[in-house]
């Protein structure tokens, strides 16, 4: 089926982001009884769908309106779902957890409709910030999981991240404000 023929979301890097979603589960159950390996290697499978339909919607020529709506959708719950977890598995301080929530919220609120709009895009910046946020939870996970002493330094990189998610987040709901109406 040709790109002009097919539905915009029957794509394969759509599957893979809806494959994100359906590993969400069990890397949460994993990480609530304390990160072991297999928590950590669902979570890095999990964590690496984001690259990988990147990767192939671009390789394949399959970029969508859908991809380009879920994909980030995907992110932010998967990141809240996980940051919960490891919040309630006492790793994670709850401040970086309120924290990481509210700039979502506020985002979703302030910024949704200029996103899918396409009158704004992912930022530099914001992708910097998922690297972090994302690198620091995992390896947080993985300290927790392999070497705990190593637990309160991966914290400081979180908080790093969290600054970022803060003001990657102001910095998107600036952009949506100054966005010009569709």
């Amino acid at each position: 089926m040709s790109a002009s023929t097919r539905a915009d979301w029957a794509t394969i890097p759509n599957l893979v982001t809806l494959l994100r979603f359906l590993l969400l589960a069990p890397v949460c159950l994993l990480l609530l009884d304390g990160p072991d390996t297999l928590a950590v290697v669902l979570m890095l499978v999990w964590a690496s769908t984001d690259w990988i339909d990147g990767l192939l919607a671009r390789a394949l020529d399959q970029t969508s309106r859908t991809g380009a709506v879920i994909d980030p959708i995907a992110d932010r719950i998967g990141l809240a779902a996980i940051v919960l977890s490891l919040a309630l598995a006492e790793l994670l301080p709850w401040a970086a957890l309120v924290v990481i929530v509210v700039v979502d919220v506020a985002m979703a609120v302030l910024a949704t409709s200029a996103a899918l709009g396409g009158r704004i895009s992912v930022s530099r910046l914001g992708k910097i910030r998922t690297f972090v946020l994302m690198a620091s939870v995992f390896l947080l996970a993985a300290a927790a999981a392999w070497w705990p002493p190593l637990v309160p330094a991966v914290q400081a990189l979180l908080w790093a991240g969290v600054a970022l998610h803060a003001v990657s987040g102001v910095d998107y709901i600036v952009s949506a404000r100054r966005a010009p109406a569709s």
